[in-house]
């Protein structure tokens, strides 16, 4: 923001120097100036309409630490507030109704101007997953992926969706202006056409195409990069991203630590935090946090990701040429893609499922998450959990938090990384009675068993009911042992203490709401809450979100309590302390045998096949050393030393709860 700034008339000397430079204006008489005025510093320029200009006193340094003098020159402006210490050289056409604040650098550039009223891309209405328009989202500054799911998901609910758009719609009303904005420090250099655009503090625009009707909320702490040859309409570009090298973008928002480049093309689709495109497409696609594609030949069509990576040539199909793309598709979180997949809409894959070939029938495999969907002569077949022992699954958990560009302090999205959640388990939960319902229903000596346009073979039944149950019992011992970590057990009353649920906040289904697990309930209350207006502000809904985000261990505390009794059989505070000490044990036993499966399937990377192509002149011995000088060895590997010391901490753990549970049960003894 620019500070309160004094202006003059200029003078008639002023004026005098000033046309000596070759500087007009159509009424000298509106331009006002700072007090302290040097004429020296503006020359080729023309001013037009109403004019303030801040003082033009200090030098900026361009990139190959070139200096140039603050001022105004070989330029035209209409209509434009200037703050203190701006260079602005070489606008080819004119920079019309903005106000353009202190330290900012405009050179070489075409035509930046406001024309009319605008909300700056606030209020499009983006066409997300049914093409024809019928889970539109109304985008505005502020969005974030939760409640961008509620207006995308929850249609049904006409009067929510109709009262959360009235919101939207008065906040696009309230920053309306026929001004735009340049904010402090922002650097455009080498730009076409810069229409409607209101522009954030710290940006640099360095080569763009074309900008139009957008806003770029850039600032100090996340400036945002617009490169080379982008092209973006009818946007919203948020703190902390990156749209360059030829990226067309149009009728999009792009969430925060986004990167869009290398001839992208999106369209009428939403991007949320850290979300990566390059070289593909995107069309109607609703990107949940952490959805990456990179390949050229990959198109993400009509569905939901998140915590997606679409493998090259991976795309969906998603209408019947029959009543057009009205078809969509839903992929859980986690999901990944192997080059050259497909999936027709409409279709849901599970959480945390890897998608291998090509898939014609309309799968339903939510209740089946960490499972592969593999291709085979045509036919869709399911291996249940065998995701939970691949050790791609586990680095992508462990990396995501790590790759989180967000270096705003206000963050958007409430992202949640867990692994095992009662989202997860609750529908590893379902699988298990599922899976027991297959196979009473088709016998013991079928071989193949059919689930929603699937087929499981039996040995992939069995293991993945193994699978689910050790998963289960590794969240189960994990929740009780992070309660008992809580306090001292000195005795079962202070036991019984720490393992109560402290409300009935997460009783019942959890959803997955593009990044933030929360207990359904909830967000239904929150729902009531708009319908019953209650909550009438988008900062209210905004509160809610990041409230249950705080609270999460809570919730997912009560929720499990009452899980484990059903799982169980058996009320947690109901429990004596031998049968805690042989849930803790199963709970170390999961836990390390599940790591023993992550170790030897991190082994297989480093196999003699593997090794092809290293060596690549010499024999066994010299192959092995070049593999180990590129890969290093598997000892070594930093993944597989903290398997290892995973295995070490959580054994560890679990022998120091089974103490402090045998001290409370020997106190209580000596106490009678």
């Amino acid at each position: 923001m620019m500070k309160k700034q004094l202006y003059r008339s200029l003078t008639g000397e002023e004026i005098e120097i000033l046309e000596k430079q070759c500087c007009t204006a159509d009424n000298w008489d509106a331009v006002r100036i700072a007090t302290e005025f040097d004429p020296s510093r503006y020359s080729n320029t023309q001013f037009s309409g109403s004019i303030r200009i801040g003082v033009q006193n200090a030098e900026i340094e361009l990139y190959g630490g070139v200096k140039k003098k603050c001022g105004i020159y070989h330029a035209h402006l209409h209509n434009c507030v200037i703050g203190n210490n701006v260079y602005i050289n070489h606008i080819k056409n004119y920079i019309a109704n903005y106000n353009i604040e202190d330290g900012v650098v405009i050179d070489n550039s075409d035509i930046c101007a406001v024309d009319g009223t605008s909300s700056f891309g606030n209020g499009t209405q983006v066409e997300v997953l049914d093409e024809t328009g019928g889970r539109k989202v109304v985008i505005f500054d502020e969005l974030s992926a939760h409640l961008a799911y509620m207006l995308a998901f929850y249609k049904h609910r006409h009067k929510v969706v109709c009262k959360l758009e009235t919101m939207i719609d008065s906040y696009c009303r309230s920053i309306r202006s026929d001004k735009g904005v340049i904010g402090t420090n922002t650097r455009i250099f080498n730009c076409r056409e810069i229409r409607n655009v209101k522009i954030g503090a710290y940006t640099l625009i360095n080569g763009a195409s074309v900008l139009e009707n957008g806003t770029i909320n850039s600032n100090q702490s996340a400036p945002v990069l617009i490169g080379h040859d982008a092209n973006l309409k009818n946007f919203i570009v948020s703190s902390g991203s990156e749209i360059s090298d030829g990226a067309i973008i149009s009728d999009c928002f792009i969430g925060q630590g986004c990167t869009l480049g290398a001839q992208y093309s999106a369209q009428h689709s939403l991007f949320f935090a850290n979300c990566q495109g390059f070289h593909g497409e995107a069309c109607a696609v609703f990107g949940g946090p952490y959805t990456v594609t990179h390949h050229k030949s990959t198109l993400l069509i009509a569905g939901m990701f998140s915590f997606c990576n679409a493998g090259s040539g991976s795309n969906q199909s998603n209408h019947m040429y029959k009543l057009g793309p009205i078809h969509h598709g839903i992929a859980e979180r986690g999901t990944k893609t192997t080059s050259d997949s497909y999936l027709l809409w409409p279709a849901r894959i599970g959480a945390f499922t890897l998608v291998m070939g090509r898939h014609y029938k309309n799968s339903d495999t939510s209740d089946m998450p960490f499972s592969y969907l593999i291709e085979n002569n045509d036919e869709s077949w399911l291996v249940p959990g065998v995701n939970l022992r691949s050790v791609g699954t586990i680095r992508d958990v462990l990396k995501w938090p790590k790759r989180d560009k967000r270096s705003d302090p206000h963050k958007l999205d409430c992202i949640n990384f867990n692994l095992l959640s009662p989202f997860t388990i609750q529908k590893m939960d379902h699988a298990i009675r599922i899976l027991h319902q297959i196979q009473k229903i088709s016998g013991e000596t079928t071989d193949v068993f059919s689930y929603n346009n699937t087929k499981i073979k039996r040995d992939a039944l069995l293991k993945g009911l193994k699978l689910y149950h050790m998963a289960i019992m590794k969240f189960i011992g994990n929740s009780i042992i992070t309660r008992l970590n809580k306090g001292h057990l000195h005795s079962p009353e202070e036991i019984t203490h720490y393992l109560k649920p402290t409300s009935k906040i997460g009783l019942g289904d959890w959803i997955d709401l593009a990044g933030l697990i929360a207990p359904k309930n909830e967000i239904v209350k929150l729902m009531e809450g708009i319908e019953r207006e209650e909550i009438t502000s988008l900062v209210e809904i905004d509160h809610k979100f990041r409230e249950l985000h705080a609270n999460y261990y809570e919730y997912e505390w009560n929720w499990t309590a009452q899980f484990i009794e059903h799982y169980l059989r058996k009320p947690i505070t109901n429990f004596s302390i031998d049968e805690l000490i042989t849930v803790v044990k199963t709970w170390r036993e999961s836990v390390v045998e599940m790591d023993q499966m992550l170790y030897d399937d991190a082994r297989k990377e480093f196999r003699i096949d593997v090794m092809t192509g290293f060596g690549i002149d010499g024999d066994k011995q010299i192959k092995q050393r070049d593999f180990e000088s590129v890969r290093g060895k598997f000892e070594e590997n930093d993944f597989v030393k903290e398997i290892l010391h995973h295995i070490e901490r959580k054994t560890k753990l679990g022998e120091r709860v089974v103490q402090q549970l045998h001290l409370a049960t020997k106190k209580l003894k000596n106490e009678r």
